[in-house]
């Protein structure tokens, strides 16, 4: 071991008191000397400090200066494994362990991996780790602190095991990697702590710890040293996904808010209660908003300030654990919403992190985020991109994800992204695309398809950025989904139409067909769509609280046959009138009114004629999968559709029909592709005595009657404001407990273009912005 020379000793002393040392463990610590066995401590205010070896030989040290006392074992050649034994003014000599006689807890291809940008499991090395060491005098319990931070003058560990005094665990620099690192012996599971960093400004800061991976609860907002003991018990569910194509497979997704939810249920109480009704209602998915801390609650959650650390307002990060490992072993996928486009200004977290913009880009025209108030990554900076995509990794690895759905992508993509002329900088080609957000989503789709098998990723994309879903190899951005902000935005705007008007509106309900195919979508209806003055769901529609009611009934069936997956935010299934709050429950009384639950047990409904029907998810993105019966019918307010299952149209077909209008269609004639018997798969009409009756399970003989371009066809009557979905008899659909183990593709989505994936079977059952500029500033 080194150790720092004599004639700089002085100098070396009073830079460990003043919390200015970057190398503490060349002077703290045992050194091979000359002439023996060199022991230095720092124990101020101590009376007296002796060592006990491996041994049992006993060294008394004496005071050297400032609190630093010292000692020389004579003829000794090598190191060894000992204590410390200090008396305080209480006259008891206490025993400690000395955090500098450990080496360092990070090797030299961890180190070279940070350097480079390219360490995939950053979260291993950096952050609080509980260590284990086997020596002479018996098993060594403690915990490594490891944190990034290139331009800090020095750095010291500050927590509850310390009184949040640093000047006895000050941390070292290894090399120039920009990693300070210490082991201390006694730390662990539970242990609150933060990092005194002093900046490059000279200015001293207590910082939460950028790779925590639990947290004290909010307002609070130390680090908390955590040690996952969780036993998952959802490995078929991993095999499978493994196998199959999420992108080609049924996705149908229920939104949820998890504290508001049901307010005041943890993490654990909704493995229960939340795993249960999503179940019940056949959801394939759950999307959370994001889980990651966040200090102020009604950002929810897309203000982070732990990357790493599920919000302890519901638990702790096992306690998340078993909630997706819950709903994977009733058969529902999980998907996170992930926010690397920004992040809050709290002091305590990554702003200005070693005293210098680090995590931020220094220029405020680029690394300032004018809609929130926070501030922007510097994509371009190797180790700020090696923390994102590791992140994005760690929550599909560690959390058993099966999917992120990547916040605000548009932001991200342009620098001029809601800022005037002369408020940003071009790129190196004088162009507005921000070329290394670019490179980080593209590198983060591909790492995290490469990892972990059968993942989705999905955009948040609000723009009509070319190639969002195109493979990474061919230029495109690499994911496999992206939002549908045009369908959103187009389709609510008719459902906000008196139906008298909506023949003039009648081209946003088939516009989306000119594009539909152009990417592979997912149609959102979420929480940003039912907050901040919108509405809900159901007060987006004009007229009585009945017709509001039809209407929307007829709206979700309309966007469960739709090309694309479906995504659906709590409360809307089951019409809540009132406006989504993040501080109040769901109002669950609701649905012990007739009308309400009839909705709700519609949701239900199209959730199993989804899963059972593949023409309505198999071809979502190709057009070979869709065709229009009559896109035209302005003045009837109605469109009336096919969804194919296969390309060669042998397989699964299903008809729909949509009356958008306040009149019934007595007896109107639908075009089919095959003869035969057909049956009402779905009537949404039918509520009470007041509707027209129910169609459903009539089964029609279709007649050899040319209709709609197609070589058969049936009269049906359809009621005003309803839907119906018609299917051929005895047609083979999908049973919800088979299984293809036919391998999915082994190309790597991020690379390859989604139509390259494998067109598996699914897991069985058990153009404008839309919302971003909504959220809540912390």
């Amino acid at each position: 071991m080194s150790s720092t020379p004599t004639h700089e000793v002085p100098g070396a002393i009073a830079a460990l008191v003043q919390g200015r040392h970057q190398q503490p463990h060349d002077l703290l610590g045992q050194h091979v000397v000359e002439h023996g066995l060199l022991v230095r401590a720092f124990r101020p205010l101590a009376s007296r400090v002796r060592v006990r070896f491996e041994d049992g030989q006993l060294l008394e040290l004496e005071h050297e200066a400032q609190g630093v006392w010292r000692g020389v074992r004579p003829h000794t050649e090598r190191t060894m494994d000992y204590r410390i034994l200090t008396t305080w003014s209480d006259g008891i000599e206490h025993q400690n362990d000395d955090p500098y006689r450990f080496t360092p807890t990070l090797g030299s291809i961890d180190l070279h991996l940070i350097g480079e940008g390219r360490h995939e499991q950053l979260w291993t090395v950096l952050g609080a780790h509980v260590r284990r060491y086997d020596g002479p005098l018996g098993h060594v319990v403690g915990t490594s602190f490891a944190v990034w931070a290139p331009r800090a003058r020095a750095v010291r560990v500050i927590g509850d095991f310390n009184d949040w005094d640093g000047a006895g665990h000050a941390m070292r620099l290894l090399g120039s990697s920009g990693v300070w690192e210490l082991f201390v012996p006694g730390v662990g599971e539970g242990a609150a702590y933060k990092y005194e960093i002093r900046g490059a400004d000279d200015q001293v800061r207590a910082k939460a710890d950028p790779l925590a991976r639990r947290t004290e609860a909010p307002p609070r907002t130390a680090s908390v040293v955590t040690e996952s003991s969780y036993e998952w018990g959802d490995s078929e569910w991993l095999e499978r996904r493994a196998r199959h194509d999420a992108h080609t497979g049924p996705m149908s997704i229920y939104e949820v808010h998890l504290q508001s939810w049901r307010q005041g249920q943890t993490y654990r109480d909704m493995a229960e209660h939340l795993v249960n009704y999503v179940v019940d209602l056949g959801f394939t998915h759950v999307e959370l908003l994001p889980v990651m801390e966040h200090p102020y609650g009604p950002s929810w959650g897309y203000q982070v300030t732990g990357y790493f650390a599920p919000t302890a307002r519901l638990g702790t990060p096992d306690d998340f654990r078993y909630l997706v490992d819950r709903l994977h072993q009733a058969g529902i996928g999980v998907i996170l919403d992930w926010v690397p486009g920004h992040f809050p200004k709290d002091a305590f977290a990554l702003a200005r992190f070693d005293g210098l913009p680090l995590y931020e880009h220094p220029d405020p025209r680029r690394g300032d985020q004018p809609d929130w108030g926070t501030h922007v990554f510097d994509f371009g900076r190797r180790e700020v991109r090696n923390f994102l995509v590791a992140n994005a990794c760690y929550w599909l690895e560690e959390f058993h994800a099966d999917g992120l759905r990547v916040d605000a992508v548009a932001s991200m993509l342009y620098l001029d992204y809601s800022r005037s002329d002369g408020q940003w900088l071009p790129n190196e080609y004088g162009g507005r695309e921000h070329l290394e957000a670019i490179g980080l989503l593209q590198e983060a789709n591909a790492t995290a398809y490469k990892r972990n098998p059968g993942i989705v990723m999905i955009a948040e994309e609000s723009t009509s950025w070319p190639g969002v879903t195109k493979p990474t190899g061919e230029g495109g951005l690499g994911f496999g989904l992206k939002w549908n902000m045009g369908w959103m935005n187009d389709s609510l705007r008719y459902l906000g139409q008196q139906p008298i008007h909506r023949q003039y509106h009648h081209n946003l309900l088939t516009f989306a067909l000119m594009y539909a195919f152009s990417e592979n979508y997912v149609l959102p209806i979420s929480h940003d769509e039912v907050v901040h003055g919108k509405g809900s769901l159901l007060n987006k529609v004009p007229g009585s609280r009945y017709d509001q009611l039809a209407t929307l009934r007829a709206y979700l069936a309309y966007m469960w046959s739709h090309p694309g997956k479906q995504l659906l935010f709590m409360g809307s299934e089951f019409a809540q009138p009132g406006e989504w709050a993040d501080g109040r429950s769901l109002d669950w009384w609701l649905l012990d009114h007739a009308a309400h639950y009839r909705v709700h047990a519609l949701v239900k409904e199209l959730n199993a004629l989804y899963r059972r029907h593949e023409a309505l998810w198999r071809l979502d993105s190709s057009a070979a999968g869709f065709e229009w019966l009559d896109a035209d019918d302005n003045g009837g307010n109605t469109v009336s559709y096919l969804r194919f299952a296969d390309a060669e149209r042998t397989g699964d077909v299903l008809a729909a029909v949509v009356n958008f209008s306040g009149d019934p269609k007595e007896w109107i004639r639908i075009g089919l592709p095959r003869a035969g018997r057909w049956r009402v798969a779905l009537d949404t009409s039918g509520f009470d005595e007041f509707s027209s009756p129910s169609q459903a399970d009539r089964v029609l003989d279709a007649e050899a009657e040319p209709w709609h371009g197609q070589p058969y066809s049936v009269t049906v009557r359809l009621a005003a404001l309803s839907a119906l979905y018609l299917v051929p008899v005895d047609e083979p659909t999908v049973p919800g407990d088979v299984v293809d183990d036919a391998p999915a593709s082994q190309s790597t989505p991020g690379e390859n273009a989604p139509d390259d994936r494998a067109d598996d079977l699914p897991m069985p059952a058990t153009a404008d912005d839309g919302g971003d500029d909504d959220r809540s500033q912390a």
